[in-house]
C-alpha cells in the first residue's frame, strides 16, 4: 500500500503527528499550494507541491523550487486539496491523510470535510484538524479502542442505520441525520467497537492524540 500525507494551506498539524504517520509509513508529502509554507515553517521537506501557485509565498518556492517537484494547474473547477487527491489516485496511492484543512476559514473547512465524502468510493482517506481524527466508515467497522474513549459518530440522512456493539450509549438501528440528531461524545467500553452501517456513510471523530499514545490505527 502506497500511504501519502497531504499538507493544506490551513492551520497545520504538530510536528509530532507528522512524524508520528511517517513510522506508519505515510512517508511522501504532497502540498497543496500555500501548504507549502506550513512545510517551511515545520522544517519538511515537500516531495510534490501542486496547484495553481496563488498563495505559495516565493520563499517557499524558492527554497523548494530544486528538492520538490512543482505542478502548476492553472484550473479553477476543482480546490487544490483536490487536484492533490487526484495526483495521489493517478500514482496509486491508496491511502492519503489530510492535514491543514481547518483554519480561520470556515467555507474552506466546510469544502474539505466534503471531500472526504467525494472521494470516499475511491481512495481511503483520513483527516486531522487541531485534536481531531476524522474518518467516514460504511459496511461492517471494527475499531480499536480504549475504555473510556470519546468517539463521536455523525450520519447525514434517515436512510443510512448504524448498529453498535462497545459503545456506552448504544446505536440500536438508528439513523443520526444531519442537523437533526447525533452520537457527540459517545464513550467506548472495551478494546474494540463494532459498528454495522448500512444504506450509507458516516463520520465518526476521535482524539488523535488518545490514538497516538494508545496506537489504536
Amino acid at each position: 500500500m502506497k500511504k501519502c500525507i497531504i499538507l493544506a494551506n490551513g492551520k497545520p498539524p504538530r510536528k509530532n503527528i507528522i512524524k508520528f504517520f511517517n513510522q506508519k509509513g505515510y512517508n511522501t508529502l504532497i502540498c497543496a499550494d500555500g501548504g507549502a509554507d506550513s512545510a517551511l515553517k515545520l522544517r519538511l521537506a515537500p516531495d510534490v507541491i501542486i496547484g495553481d501557485m496563488d498563495s505559495i509565498s516565493a520563499e517557499a518556492k524558492r527554497k523548494f523550487n530544486k528538492s520538490s517537484k512543482l505542478i502548476t494547474i492553472k484550473r479553477q473547477n476543482d480546490t487544490d486539496v483536490e487536484k492533490c487527491l487526484k495526483y495521489a489516485m493517478k500514482n496509486n496511492f491508496t491511502e492519503v491523510l489530510l492535514t491543514g484543512v481547518a483554519g480561520n476559514r470556515l467555507d474552506h473547512t466546510f469544502c474539505n470535510l466534503g471531500i472526504v465524502l467525494k472521494f470516499f468510493s475511491q481512495i481511503d482517506i483520513s483527516l486531522i484538524a487541531e485534536e481531531s481524527y476524522l474518518k467516514a466508515y460504511n459496511g461492517n467497522v471494527k475499531l480499536k479502542s480504549i475504555k473510556g474513549e470519546t468517539i463521536s459518530l455523525y450520519g447525514f440522512d434517515r436512510k443510512t442505520k448504524i448498529q453498535s456493539k462497545g459503545l456506552k450509549y448504544p446505536l440500536n438501528d438508528a439513523a443520526l441525520p444531519f442537523g437533526e440528531k447525533e452520537s457527540t461524545s459517545n464513550l467506548s467500553k472495551t478494546s474494540r467497537v463494532e459498528l454495522k452501517i448500512r444504506n450509507g456513510v458516516i463520520f465518526i471523530i476521535r482524539d488523535v492524540n488518545v490514538m497516538m499514545e494508545n496506537d489504536l490505527f
